[in-house]
């Protein structure tokens, strides 16, 4: 009896463990494919970092609030409104909307604040070269 239990014990770990390192397998190659689709390297790094941190991408947050140009704030923060009012939940709207609207302008906040920055360090470097 004793034989019998540990012969389905060592088969129910051999299967947890192959079923685990198969999700393990399936989780890398998604994060390397994410990081592929963001750009590689350390952009990629940082955009997926990004999305991560939102839960959505740069194109999934165009989409929601309907802009071209992530760098156009006016568009941006009109849609924004609209979308954000008609969903409130006092007028019958959807909270998850609502929610996404909000993480969809917060993701294209952090593009729009990651391009200023670039773009501050480079006047900042052509200041300081400049100066000497």
């Amino acid at each position: 009896m004793a034989k019998y239990i540990a012969q389905i014990i060592v088969a129910g770990t051999q299967v947890v463990g192959r079923a685990f390192a198969r999700a393990l397998k399936q989780e890398f190659n998604a994060s390397q494919q994410a990081a592929a689709q963001a750009g590689g390297g350390r952009r990629g790094t940082k955009q997926a970092t990004s999305d991560n941190l939102t839960g959505i991408s740069i194109q999934e947050a165009k989409q929601i609030l309907n802009v071209q140009d992530p760098s156009d704030e006016e568009a941006i923060e009109k849609n924004f409104q609209h979308l954000f009012s008609v969903n409130e939940k006092n007028k019958g709207g959807s909270f998850y909307l609502q929610s996404k609207v909000v993480r969809a302008k917060e993701r294209l906040d952090i593009e729009t604040n990651r391009a200023n920055g670039s773009q501050e360090n480079k006047s900042g470097s052509q200041k300081k070269s400049e100066d000497t």
